[in-house]
């Protein structure tokens, strides 16, 4: 009888499907110290709105579900939501202020077109 020895690789850990920037890591730690009681983490979605069809959405979020995807930053707990993973892998999620704007600014490789307004893209 010969005797069958199975090796097995240690699993690689896949690479998050959003890459944040310092400057998205530090809005999301500030956005941490102010949540309201009870919130987790922040939570990325891509809700259907707009005329592109799909929108970028970062909220509050109170319970983890299933099939989220979970990112530890240092200030926080950033989720993507499981149904939009698709959508943004190997997007870059960035933090930009100005004198008369601020807000979250995606780099989505995904996307195949925008509105006029840049609030929803096409994938």
């Amino acid at each position: 009888m010969t005797e069958t020895t199975t090796t097995t690789r240690p699993a690689r850990q896949r690479p998050a499907a959003v890459v944040l920037t310092p400057n998205a890591e530090a809005r999301i730690a500030r956005l941490m110290a102010e949540a309201p009681e009870g919130a987790i983490g922040v939570k990325l979605s891509t809700p259907r709105r707009g005329c592109s069809g799909l929108a970028y959405s970062v909220d509050y979020v109170t319970e983890e579900a299933k099939f989220d995807e979970k990112i530890e930053t240092p200030g926080g707990t950033f989720y993507i939501d499981g149904s939009s993973v698709l959508y943004l892998v190997g997007s870059t999620m960035d933090w930009r202020e100005d004198d008369f704007t601020a807000g979250f600014v995606f780099d989505n490789p995904n996307a195949k077109g925008a509105c006029g307004c840049g609030e929803s893209f096409t994938v």
